[in-house]
């Protein structure tokens, strides 16, 4: 084994400066002229003609062997040797890092043996990254965000569905109740139907749908905060295979929901405060006489609005998680994700309008039956409600309230799941996570002699 760092062939050649050793009968040497009868006992009696043996030329210096075949399967081995060896070292006739072999080393340094020959280690490429938990503790691929959301849910089954549940219950109860009590939501669409109403009716309609359509969303919305809340702890523990109940979850939860809570609403305000100041111009052109130039300006303006509301809502899309996970204020969350966000805004756009129409559709699936089953045991049929006529009554309202139950209940932890790995995943990219997270799932050893992710990669 020569003396240079590495590691050089399977089976070295001797030390420098030591001869190798030399056992068994010495050969003959040229005898020419000598007689037969000094031939010592030991030999055969019959010996070659005189002159046809020559003396064996010198040897050169001892040259490694040629290194074994690559066998699959094998981890990574030692760095290559120097001279001598397969590794890197000084270059050879191909250039630096591509010695002959037997020579200075051909090979990539740091991987194991050249060109895939195994080192002491063995054979491969990396080795996997560590798993405690529902996700790789390295950066994540899209479908690995995903599978990891739905890992979650279906590892953690009693803890996420009984919490969906909970939210989607309580908060489909309220719905139902404000929609079946306090909001009169046929009498507005019949005045926005009536082609006949005046300005007035139908502004006084417009204003009743937008109450009740709001009041709706709000309660969503909170239900929303509620379930992300709660969800976004049992998915930051199943990272690390841990799992959680409901009221340890509650327990971690609950000093942060105020602050969620602002956090929501600062940023649903200022999505809808763009989008108005972008729209405003327009309706003022109309409301001053020019309605056809007023409406086009309007629509302009406030598709323009929308896209700058959609920059920011995604730029501050992971302040939420940042928040509950980071234990920080509101303006210090949306500083974190907006520079979590900088550089991979479309990558994180992407994702997140991905798991948007995936539960979407989830949703549709089972909202839509249920729905059309509540139009058919109310009292005009589905027809009445396909014209129009339809009448919301408790049946409608009761009926459709379990779909949409059911859809939430499933919904919910695909939303609050993505949000939670998406946040993991870029901060594993840009400041190492993975080995705070590695030390916390009590994985002995990661990251060692390994060089981990380079911050603002």
């Amino acid at each position: 084994m020569n003396d240079t760092p590495g590691w050089a062939s399977p089976g070295s050649a001797p030390s420098d400066g030591q001869e190798p050793d030399r056992t068994g009968p010495a050969r003959p040497t040229d005898q020419s002229g000598a007689d037969q009868s000094d031939t010592p006992s030991n030999w055969s009696k019959e010996q070659p003609p005189p002159g046809q043996w020559s003396a064996p030329a010198p040897q050169g210096p001892p040259q490694a062997p040629t290194p074994p075949p690559p066998q699959p399967g094998q981890g990574w081995g030692a760095p290559p040797a120097g001279p001598g060896g397969y590794g890197y070292g000084a270059p050879g006739p191909g250039g630096p890092g591509y010695g002959a072999p037997g020579g200075p080393g051909y090979g990539y340094p740091g991987y194991g043996s050249p060109y895939g020959y195994p080192g002491p280690g063995g054979w491969g490429g990396p080795p996997p990254a560590a798993k405690p938990g529902v996700i790789p503790l390295r950066p994540l691929g899209v479908g690995e965000i995903l599978d990891g959301a739905v890992s979650t849910m279906r590892t953690y089954w009693r803890t996420v569905l009984g919490i969906s549940l909970t939210v989607a219950v309580v908060t489909e109860i309220i719905v139902v109740l404000l929609r079946g009590l306090v909001l009169d939501e046929s009498a507005g669409s019949d005045v926005l139907n009536d082609p006949s109403a005046t300005a007035g009716e139908l502004g006084r309609a417009f204003g009743d749908v937008m109450l009740s359509s709001g009041a709706v969303a709000l309660v969503t919305v909170v239900g929303s905060v509620f379930a992300t809340a709660l969800l976004t702890t049992v998915t930051s523990r199943a990272v690390l295979g841990k799992s959680v109940t409901t009221a340890e979850a509650w327990r971690d939860a609950r000093p942060r929901l105020a602050k969620l809570f602002g956090l929501v609403f600062l940023l649903i305000l200022i999505g809808a405060g763009i989008v108005a100041v972008g729209t405003l111009p327009g309706i003022l052109i109309a409301v001053a006489g020019a309605a056809g130039p007023g409406a086009a300006l309007a629509v302009i303006g406030g598709f323009g609005a929308s896209l700058v509301a959609i920059w920011l809502l995604v730029r501050f899309s992971l302040a939420s998680p940042a928040l509950m996970l980071e234990k920080e204020g509101v303006r210090k969350s949306l500083n974190r994700s907006a520079k979590l966000v900088r550089g991979s805004w479309w990558r994180v756009f992407g994702i997140q309008l991905l798991a948007a129409v995936i539960a979407n559709i989830v949703s549709s699936i089972i909202v839509i039956p249920f729905a059309l089953i509540a139009a058919a045991l109310s009292g005009d049929g589905i027809g009445g409600f396909v014209n129009g006529t339809g009448d919301l009554g408790w049946t409608f309202l009761v009926v459709s309230g379990i779909g949409a139950v059911i859809g939430s209940m499933l919904t919910f932890p695909i939303s609050a799941g993505v949000a939670v790995l998406l946040y993991i995943d870029q901060r594993i990219r840009r400041e190492a996570l993975d080995l705070d997270l590695a030390r916390a799932a009590g994985v002995q050893g990661y990251g060692a002699g390994t060089p981990g992710a380079t911050a603002g990669s």
